[in-house]
């Protein structure tokens, strides 16, 4: 038998509380006063007993909510980096369909013009190199990284620094130690 009593709390609802079942003698013995056990003493008990445990699912709830909070925002993250990655895969797709009549190379950078036709092509001169003589109208100066991506001229020292860093950590990883797989054998 399962004794729950309704309490109200401080937000107009009530709170059931659900005490311990209780036997007079569990397996055929009485160990302890029944009547002192069983009884229902001060109501202020009740309603103690009642707060904490809308205390607990205040907790509880709100608890939930901020982690479930923490994986929106990581949900959202996830879905600007998917758009950004997409966008990058066309624009650098749009690059390598550019017209060009070298053997484009990992490490070099490629200067894209636009003729009157409307025709985009990649050149190995730089509008400098052109000078004032320049045919076409000059749409930027792109990298042509090992990963066959392109960086944009004004993010290139930025990328260059990122690569050296990624490079060092690589290097640095073949002078650790082996990771080791902890031993679980003693817990099961």
């Amino acid at each position: 038998m399962e004794n729950t009593v309704s309490v109200p709390n401080q937000h107009s609802k009530t709170t059931p509380v659900t005490l311990v079942e209780s036997s007079s003698n569990p397996s055929g013995l009485e160990l302890v006063s029944s009547y002192q056990t069983n009884r229902v003493g001060d109501p202020m008990d009740l309603v103690a007993l009642a707060e904490q445990v809308q205390k607990g699912d205040d907790f509880v709830r709100a608890n939930a909510c901020n982690r479930l909070t923490v994986i929106a925002d990581q949900i959202r993250y996830l879905q600007e980096q998917a758009r950004k990655v997409l966008e990058d895969a066309k624009k650098d797709a749009d690059l390598h369909h550019a017209a060009c009549n070298v053997v484009k190379k990992p490490g070099n950078m490629y200067y894209l013009y636009m003729r009157e036709s409307g025709q985009r092509y990649f050149s190995i001169l730089s509008p400098k190199e052109w000078g004032p003589s320049c045919p076409h109208k000059f749409l930027g100066a792109y990298k042509l990284q090992y990963d066959m991506s392109w960086t944009p001229l004004e993010e290139v020292e930025k990328r260059d620094a990122e690569i050296g860093i990624m490079d060092k950590l690589l290097s640095q990883q073949t002078a650790l130690p082996p990771a080791t797989e902890p031993n679980f054998q003693g817990l099961s």
